[in-house]
């Protein structure tokens, strides 16, 4: 059966679902819905997507339409994922999950009670490498984990005069750079190490209080205010640093920046255990550092014929073609579309999916990080209601 999907909130990463989709091969892009029916045509006549809908409601009521892509602001994920769940369409949503912890827990009981799929894009876990380390990290190639730490680093909100609505909280949420970047960060330490982060003690800070609005609204990336600006107060965090404790008992550390000249994507993993360490970075996907500590270090670049059978399928090139972004973003829908494909039944979701459990645990994290610094900066535990003991806990 050939699935058909809908698109709702035609954004920056919308484009990015659509190629993902196409390249599957056996899904049909049947339309997109925005902020009104000219809005929507005009950009599905630009990217190619199908017809235009007036409203996501109207998308919802289409037959035609079986897998519905939530990329709309982060104050809109509940709303259209609840009803998408509610219409009995699968969902695949952009992360955050939702604007805060108890639209994130609704979500993910809907969900559960629909029996449909239901997919957040953590897109990183889709690189191949990725998958190599948590396959020897599951296997004990590097003994028990001690320490986990890394950054995701910015420079896009540096100058004053750049401004998102990711900074309002009433769009963006309490969170800004935690809850936009940090939150890929968390998801991907705890899935490569298998290990779900127990407390945080963070710093958060305001680099830039106060910025140049433009008089329409902004929408992201796309750099600074021209003419009609005003000043405005900005309350969310675009620095943070996080001290982090591990289930496993492994100690961690994450800084998350988006006002730090230079980096542009530039997310860092590093999982050192007793035996060896594992160290990727995002903006050189296809190598793998191995630390060893009484003989030589070594990296790993990306082979299919190399990798460990769970990551294998990940890589879809011959050694020495680069895979990157686009390529793990792929991965990520394949897998989404493979789960739908086949039922969606829980015990068949392939290990590397995030869903809306991953994205609910990951709005806990990020809330214990912001009542730590609203606490001064004191340890605070992450609530996880969720979490099986770790006697029966299985790796997922």
């Amino acid at each position: 059966m050939k699935l058909g999907m809908g698109l709702v909130g035609p954004g920056f990463i919308a484009a990015h679902h659509l190629d993902a989709v196409r390249r599957l091969g056996n899904v049909e892009v049947v339309g997109i819905a925005g902020s009104s029916l000219e809005s929507a045509t005009k950009r599905a006549r630009e990217l190619n997507a199908g017809r235009g809908y007036a409203d996501y409601h109207e998308l919802l009521a289409d037959p035609a339409v079986h897998v519905v892509h939530n990329t709309t602001p982060n104050h809109l994920h509940r709303e259209v994922s609840l009803a998408a769940l509610r219409a009995g369409k699968h969902v695949i949503s952009d992360k955050p999950l939702a604007a805060t912890m108890e639209e994130a827990r609704e979500l993910y009981e809907a969900a559960r009670a629909a029996n449909l799929a239901h997919v957040v894009t953590f897109n990183y876990r889709g690189y191949p490498l990725v998958q190599q380390a948590r396959a020897m990290i599951g296997k004990g190639k590097i003994g028990p984990a001690v320490f986990v730490h890394g950054c995701y680093l910015q420079d896009w909100l540096t100058d004053e005069r750049a401004y998102t609505w990711r900074l309002d909280p009433k769009l963006g949420g309490a969170s800004s750079a935690l809850g936009d970047i940090g939150s890929h960060w968390c998801d991907l330490a705890e899935h490569v190490t298998g290990a779900r982060i127990t407390a945080v003690l963070a710093d958060l800070h305001t680099v830039v209080p106060v910025r140049e609005v433009p008089a329409t609204s902004a929408k992201a990336f796309t750099g600074k205010a021209t003419k009609g600006t005003q000043k405005r107060k900005i309350t969310s965090e675009d620095l943070a640093t996080v001290l982090l404790r591990f289930d496993n008992g492994a100690r961690g550390c994450v800084t998350v920046g988006q006002v730090l000249p230079g980096h542009k994507n530039d997310l860092r993993l590093e999982v050192n255990g007793r035996e060896a360490s594992l160290a990727w970075r995002q903006e050189q996907p296809n190598e793998l550092w191995i630390g060893h500590h009484a003989k030589p270090n070594k990296v790993l670049t990306r082979d299919p014929a190399l990798l460990d059978p769970a990551a294998r399928a990940y890589a879809h090139l011959p050694a020495g073609h680069p895979e990157a972004w686009a390529d793990a973003f792929r991965n990520v829908i394949a897998d989404a579309y493979a789960w739908i494909q086949g039922g969606a039944k829980p015990k068949a979701k392939p290990i590397a999916l995030p869903t809306f459990a991953d994205g609910y645990r990951n709005s806990l994290v990020v809330d214990a990080m912001l009542k730590s610094h609203a606490a001064g900066g004191l340890w605070q535990p992450v609530e996880d209601p969720l979490a099986p003991t770790r006697t029966t806990r299985k790796r997922g």
